[in-house]
Parts: C-alpha cells; structure tokens; sequence
C-alpha cells in the first residue's frame, strides 16, 4: 500500500481532532453492552460486497451525508463508522457530527482489524 497523500492526511488528522474514536479492539465489548449501536461501513460499494462486519450496514463515505438522514433520522442514534484503516470513517464522522449527529464514532483500525474480531459476511 503506498503512502497517503500529505494533504489528505492533514484533512484526516484535522477531522481526527473534533471526533470520537475507538480502537478495534474495543468495539465488540460495546457493540455487546450496547445493542443499539448502528455499525456503518463507509467504504467503497465494492469493497463491502467483498467482505464486511456481520450486521454492518454499508452508506458509502461518498453518499452517507445524502442519505444518512433518511435511514437514521434520529441525530442521537449511536453510529460507529468504520473503512479500511479508520481515516474515511473519521471524515464522515466529522461531516456527520457537522450535520447534528451527537453519538458518531470512528473505528480506527477499520475492517483490516476487525475481520479478525468481529463475525463477517
């Protein structure tokens, strides 16, 4: 995998700053503690057909501010983003929490860390 861009990292590491986040490896003890906690796949269509989190609903980071409100119109709904890595799910949880979301959450690590701890489809 080639480096990322230093101004896209910039971008992420601002977002990064005014967002929530939690480890992978957190994320199965709250998602059992809390089972209201929506889980987005934020990735590329493609990506979540191939494999993702059983259960995870896919809004793709280029559409999830478009329809976000139509399949969680209630703003304090716990949603816990999560893409490849956790730099696209930090993105559009800052553009989510712009939109009035209270209870928007990154996963940093993303899917390369939870396949492995979390059942997949």
């Amino acid at each position: 995998m080639s480096a990322h861009a230093p101004g896209f990292l910039a971008l992420v590491n601002s977002a990064k700053s005014r967002i929530k986040e939690v480890g992978a490896a957190e994320l199965p003890a709250l998602l059992q503690k809390n089972p209201a906690i929506r889980l987005i796949d934020t990735r590329e269509e493609s990506e979540y057909a191939a494999g993702h989190v059983r259960g995870a609903e896919w809004i793709g980071k280029g559409v999830i501010e478009r329809d976000i409100e139509a399949k969680h119109p209630d703003k304090s709904t716990p949603l816990y983003l999560y893409c490849g890595g956790g730099f696209r799910s930090a993105l559009a949880a800052d553009a989510l929490q712009q939109m009035g979301y209270s209870e928007v959450v990154s996963v940093d690590g993303g899917w390369r860390e939870l396949k492995g701890l979390l059942p997949t489809e």
